[in-house]
């Protein structure tokens, strides 16, 4: 499990200096001018475009292919010397660029993911992109926080994702080719050399001789079937709670997850949820829908019954400045453990093409991976809260409730702030209940971008009369 991009940067480029045949990046956006390790000092670059580009000029039976969703390319294309660095990939033949456009009207590809040989992976959350990098202090004052060329700092970003090798990475291998295949017509062999070990030094395994599953979603498009993997296992994971559930989300609108956790909050002895998300979701178009639909979830839920056993809360920093959420984690009774580039909203479960892995550690004699999923949410909530996991442990033990532990950990600072949904406006209101900017799925042809909210199909009369 690497938490944030400082670490994710720097451990993504040793393990692509150890690529001998095939690097796949798939990402939802990528940049050619982000640093990805100031302190390398291995001769290559520092920066991700003269970072490849030195691979391929340099390792010449090394193979690079880079997927990036299409329709948000358009604006990349302007992006500093990003246009020009493409143009020397395309010219050269050693590193294929392409666009993927293999997805339903109004989708997108979503997926972060970068295997290594076969032999190394990692999936999850982060982009490598402006924006992205920081530190687990997420302090203003590291220059790598900084646009090139000076400016404003970047936000304070908070992200994760999940480095695996052996059967694991392979099979990330196989979801690139296939999903190279799907975006350019053309398949690629696999890699198909005697395994090495290319675990980066100086990155501590979280886990180690355990099975691994992954959960896609993929919006129906022509000859490929919808896959909605993800949700099936949102939907699991809430049913399986029995004491708590831990999320970490960009997004939290999904009409689905919120009657999932409707049911288990009804239970007299149902579980807790605590979900640490942003303030506002990024860029007004997506604040408008996504926040409203946070707003409205929120306080149907809060109002049903066992409304009180659901928290939201937002990070912030020591000055108070609002920290991003764009991690996709959830942690259920430290016993399963999801880290992926799927949110809790309508695109992630039904539309966008998304890959989480999961860690499922209920059976017996696993106790040793569950002590490290509780070790994980511990040092997850103690950077959020500004104290050591161990006070986290502690607390929850004699509070006997994950909620109850944060509410007395709380302080001024750096902490977590419960959110409170502002007033929802005219505007703000038909953004909720119109579907353009988050549908579940593919829109028809014939269906009109303002087509009638999912709220009354998914979660009925339960929520409404709450």
């Amino acid at each position: 499990m690497i938490i944030d991009a400082e670490t994710y940067f720097a451990t993504a480029r040793r393990a692509m200096m150890s690529a001998k045949s095939d690097i796949f990046m798939l990402g939802w956006d990528f940049d050619t001018r982000v640093t990805l390790d100031c302190k390398a000092d291995d001769g290559a670059p520092e920066q991700l475009g003269p970072f490849i580009s030195w691979l391929a000029q340099n390792r010449p039976d090394l193979r690079i292919h880079i997927l990036r969703w299409d329709i948000g390319a358009l604006k990349a294309f302007v992006r500093g010397t990003t246009l020009f660095r493409l143009v020397r990939w395309l010219g050269s033949g050693r590193v294929r660029f392409r666009l993927d456009g293999a997805h339903p009207p109004t989708g997108s590809h979503h997926e972060k993911i970068l295997v290594i040989d076969d032999q190394l992976a990692f999936c999850g959350g982060i982009d490598m992109t402006l924006g992205r990098w920081d530190t687990r202090r997420h302090d203003n004052k590291a220059p790598q926080r900084h646009p090139p060329g000076g400016g404003a700092p970047f936000k304070p970003w908070h992200d994760a994702t999940m480095a695996l090798e052996g059967d694991a990475a392979a099979a990330l291998g196989d979801l690139a080719r296939d999903r190279w295949l799907a975006a350019t017509g053309k398949r690629l062999e696999p890699v198909g050399e005697v395994r090495r070990d290319i675990w980066p030094a100086g990155l501590e395994a979280s886990f180690e001789d355990v099975e691994v599953a992954f959960a896609r979603t993929r919006g129906a498009n022509g000859d490929h079937e919808e896959v909605r993997e993800v949700e099936a296992l949102h939907l699991e994971m809430i049913g399986a709670c029995r004491r708590f559930g831990y999320f970490e989300s960009q997004y939290f609108a999904s009409p689905a997850i919120a009657k999932a956790m409707a049911d288990r909050l009804a239970e007299p002895d149902g579980p807790e949820f605590v979900v640490v998300h942003p303030r506002s979701a990024e860029g007004w178009i997506q604040s408008e829908a996504m926040d409203s639909a946070r707003a409205r979830l929120l306080a149907r839920l809060q109002e049903g019954p066992g409304g009180e056993r659901l928290r939201l809360y937002c990070p912030c920093t020591d000055d108070g400045e609002e920290i991003y959420v764009h991690a996709k984690i959830a942690v259920i009774d430290d016993a399963m453990l999801r880290v992926g580039s799927a949110n809790m909203n309508n695109r992630s479960l039904g539309l966008d093409s998304e890959c989480d892995v999961v860690i499922d550690a209920r059976a017996a004699g696993q106790e040793h991976q569950r002590q490290t999923m509780a070790e994980i949410r511990l040092d997850l909530l103690g950077e959020h809260l500004d104290v050591a996991p161990q006070v986290v442990a502690q607390t929850q033990a004699r509070c006997g409730s994950l909620i109850r532990a944060i509410e007395e950990l709380r302080g001024q600072g750096r902490t977590l702030r419960p959110y409170t949904p502002e007033e929802v406006g005219p505007l703000e209101a038909l953004a909720g209940e119109a579907e353009p900017l988050d549908p579940d799925g593919p829109l028809a042809a014939n269906e009109p971008l303002t087509s009638p909210s999912l709220w009354r199909k998914l979660i009925g009369d339960r929520l409404d009369k709450a």
